[in-house]
């Protein structure tokens, strides 16, 4: 049971919660990066860019279905996302809604690293502010 609270097993399972919480997978994220640095204080910025990795490859696998499935059925309601680009991406960690952004932007074939870009970097303002929360 003492290897469950290991840094490496804590990393490891905040790495996959991050990144299942950004595919259809219905998890808090938040709640894994939380209690990671309740036990591992010391690890909070490999905590941080561990969960900020993670959540943004489990966002641009939802990207990758939005680009294969926007191939097979163009969508003209999709058309106003386009006006935000890859700059809405930032707010891909929402709940619900950010899901969808992403898909959006994969089935608009926004450029893939644009898009991993901003979905990172609101990604890792949010992991910081968690973060914050924690260390208090």
């Amino acid at each position: 049971m003492e290897a469950l609270h290991t840094p490496a097993a804590s990393l490891g399972a905040l790495f996959a919660a991050a990144f299942l919480a950004a595919t259809i997978v219905p998890f808090s994220s938040e709640a894994a990066l939380f209690a990671v640095l309740r036990f591992h204080p010391e690890w909070t910025w490999t905590a941080i860019g561990l969960a900020t990795a993670g959540n943004t490859l489990g966002g641009m696998t939802t990207y990758v279905l939005g680009r294969y499935f926007g191939t097979r059925k163009p969508l003209t309601q999709l058309e106003r996302l386009r006006r935000w680009g890859a700059p809405a991406l930032a707010l891909a960690w929402l709940p619900l809604v950010g899901d969808g952004l992403v898909l959006s932007a994969g089935w608009l074939k926004i450029n893939w690293l644009h898009a991993a870009l901003w979905q990172a970097a609101g990604r890792l303002a949010r992991y910081a502010v968690v973060a914050q929360g924690a260390l208090l």
